[in-house]
């Protein structure tokens, strides 16, 4: 079998059988969340993940280096933000082009250095090493007391779905980007210095009142089904719910709307779920839309009083043949 026969999250999947069973201290282990978390005996997890970007696939030609740089630390915050951990450290991995400008490479190292201290920490290792293409790993760890930790599973029947910011905004980014039209510039900036929602997600985790969460870095609806898979149940959510930026709903309309707030990844947003009654303790904790209700199966979209299925599709480096 070849490897593009397989999508992403199967790939993961496959690897993760191949791989030792966990240890006692592994809290959650290889392919089960957005990141590993293990149990060192002192009263807060260890949280880590880790993320590679490379300049074809991740960074549009118009990403300035230091905008490389802010996005290749971004990754990595945004899964610690849907743990509910505080950043403690990131190590960086560059493997850059012999040929690549040294000031080229200096941006990429301020712009890393920018997004780590915006977030509370900093670039503390890494390596460098010659590739054929721009290729940044990043690796960031950070810490959650265990009373607070937060899963993609967790969600029951009748929570309320919800998200921070505004879903579809790096999509109508890209989407402008690739008609060659002009991006607004909160769009624009969305897509090319995506905010980590680290504080959010602490103040979510601190409310004590969020069951399950997850960031939609990949697109919403690939998330949808990953809670799904991780909860066992399902979810409903309301198209005339979905909060979109005055921009967006200008430059985009229906099938291409849905498209780009649902489908396309690079959203660094929160999508998160709440019991019905903590719901106003958790607006009390930051900026949210509730967008749906978690039901018992399957993932679905109300549009306009139509129900429809909504599939498992977004952002995956494999995708199945055709």
């Amino acid at each position: 079998m070849k490897i593009n026969q397989l999508n992403e999250r199967a790939l993961i999947a496959h690897i993760s059988r191949l791989l030792a069973r966990p240890g006692d201290n592994v809290v959650i282990g290889a392919g089960e969340d957005d990141c590993a978390v293990l149990d060192i005996g002192i009263g807060d997890y260890i949280v880590i993940t880790t993320d590679m970007l490379h300049r074809k696939t991740d960074f549009p030609f118009q990403m300035s280096g230091r905008q490389i740089g802010w996005m290749s630390v971004a990754v990595n915050l945004s899964d610690l933000a849907a743990k509910g951990a505080r950043p403690i450290g990131v190590v960086m991995a560059m493997g850059i082009p012999p040929d690549t400008e040294l000031e080229f490479v200096d941006e990429i190292v301020k712009g890393m250095d920018e997004c780590a201290s915006k977030y509370g920490t900093q670039i503390i290792g890494g390596d460098t090493d010659a590739h054929d293409e721009l290729t940044m790993a990043g690796t960031a760890l950070g810490t959650v007391r265990k009373e607070l930790l937060i899963r993609r599973s967790g969600a029951k029947v009748g929570d309320i779905v919800c998200v921070t910011g505004y879903p579809g905004s790096a999509g109508a980014a890209l989407f402008a980007l690739n008609r060659g039209i002009p991006p607004g510039q909160e769009v624009l900036k969305a897509l090319f210095e995506p905010v980590p929602r680290i504080y959010e997600g602490i103040a979510l985790a601190e409310s004590r009142s969020v069951t399950s969460m997850m960031d939609i870095s990949d697109g919403l609806a690939l998330s949808l089904h990953d809670m799904s898979r991780a909860g066992n149940v399902g979810f409903k959510i309301y198209e005339s719910k979905l909060p979109v930026l005055p921009y967006v709903k200008k430059l985009l309309k229906g099938d291409e709307l849905l498209e780009a707030v649902v489908f396309t990844g690079g959203d660094f947003e929160l999508l998160f779920t709440v019991a019905p009654d903590r719901i106003d303790r958790v607006r009390r904790s930051c900026p949210l839309t509730a967008i749906g209700e978690v039901i018992d199966r399957g993932v679905f979209i109300d549009r306009a009083g139509r129900l429809e299925e909504l599939r498992a599709r977004g952002y995956e480096h494999f995708k199945p043949a055709l």
